[in-house]
């Protein structure tokens, strides 16, 4: 039946079946925000499982480091020998020089315990009546009830210390056998790793083949190129700090500049806090004018280290923003503590590094 003319027209009903408009960015926030979130939990569940096979991560990246430190040696060594017998050379000197260095440090330490004990307790009475006097006025009996209060402390959780120690001896066994499987790793990655990564490469289809390879060959480039940049700044840092506290009169020069050889692994914490305890070690031995100089040793190393040494040596294979790496060392050690600030840094690097390197062969020329 038509309308009447007095009555006015109803408005066109929608039909059931029209989606509802939704505004194009917020169906890229969605699209974006589902695809992060399968990432995520992805990431969750290969850190899970990793995590439940720490050792065996840990072994393998140890593995990996000592085959880019020894590969280029065995190389070298290969050119006037057989490869098994320029490997065993290579691996067998990598173990002289480590155990040498640590008998370094242990009798330069020996050979000083008697005078760094009497210089200890000069330093700490020193301290004490530092602290004694203005503008810290302590009391005098207050050292004195700290130690009563320590040795009260220890002796209620004996027990607790006992174990603490037996935990501690069975995570040296751990820490051994980690080893030992980094270095059966590294034998075999050093002898014949191209060949292991080629058989890799060899069980999957051509496309995937092609971009592996890529990536693979990338991913290694920026590994070793890491690897031996941050080999050469913790040992410029090391060589720095153990002439300057050999010249400051600081005891045991040698193990604390061992110590910021390793603190060096961690990008822009490490120094710092091995320069933080040569800084105590001066303030219980020399003084707090020697203290002083080794603070200023701290920033004077981090600025030769932030501003000379890491953008010269490291840029070439390593491009990251200080940012980034700030976050990547925060961030691990968040997740895993020192190993994960250890393992932070290249690992985002070589991640960058496989993405660059398959975007420029997506985006080249075929």
């Amino acid at each position: 039946m038509p309308t009447p003319p007095d009555q006015p027209a109803l408005p066109l009903e929608r039909p059931s079946s029209e989606e509802p408009h939704v505004p194009g960015l917020l169906r890229t926030a969605a699209a974006y925000a589902w695809r992060i979130i399968a990432v995520g939990v992805v990431v969750h569940v290969t850190f899970s499982v990793l995590g439940q096979f720490h050792r065996i991560a840990v072994a393998v990246f140890l593995g990996l480091v000592i085959t880019a430190v020894l590969r280029p040696v065995a190389g070298l060594l290969a050119r006037f020998m057989p490869r098994p017998l320029a490997v065993a050379a290579a691996l067998i000197g990598g173990i002289v020089l480590v155990l040498g260095a640590l008998a370094l440090v242990g009798e330069t330490t020996a050979d000083q315990r008697s005078g760094l004990e009497k210089e200890f307790v000069t330093g700490i009475d020193r301290i004490e009546r530092r602290l004694e006097e203005p503008p810290f006025r302590l009391p005098p009996d207050a050292f004195d009830d700290l130690q009563s209060r320590t040795g009260k402390l220890l002796s209620s959780h004996r027990s607790t210390l006992i174990s603490t120690a037996l935990s501690g001896a069975s995570r040296l066994v751990e820490v051994l056998t980690v080893l030992a499987l980094a270095m059966f790793c590294a034998v075999f990655f050093t002898y014949s790793g191209d060949r292991q990564w080629q058989w890799v490469c060899d069980q999957l289809h051509d496309g995937a083949r092609r971009q592996v390879t890529v990536a693979g060959r990338a991913a290694w480039r920026t590994f070793t190129g890491y690897t031996h940049g941050i080999l050469l700044v913790a040992a410029t840092n090391a060589v720095l700090v153990g002439i300057a506290l050999f010249a400051l009169g600081v005891p045991l020069a040698v193990p604390l500049a061992l110590l910021e050889f390793l603190a060096a692994f961690i990008p822009l914490i490490g120094s710092p806090i091995a320069l933080s305890i040569a800084a105590v070690v001066a303030l219980a031995s020399k003084g707090v004018v020697i203290t002083l100089v080794v603070v200023a040793l701290i920033v004077v190393i981090g600025q030769i280290e932030g501003h000379l040494l890491h953008p010269i040596v490291m840029s070439w294979a390593v491009r990251l923003h200080p940012v980034v790496v700030a976050l990547a060392v925060v961030g691990g050690a968040v997740a895993a503590g020192v190993i994960g600030a250890v393992v932070a840094v290249p690992l985002v690097a070589v991640v960058w590094s496989v993405h660059q390197a398959l975007r420029t062969r997506t985006d080249g020329p075929e």
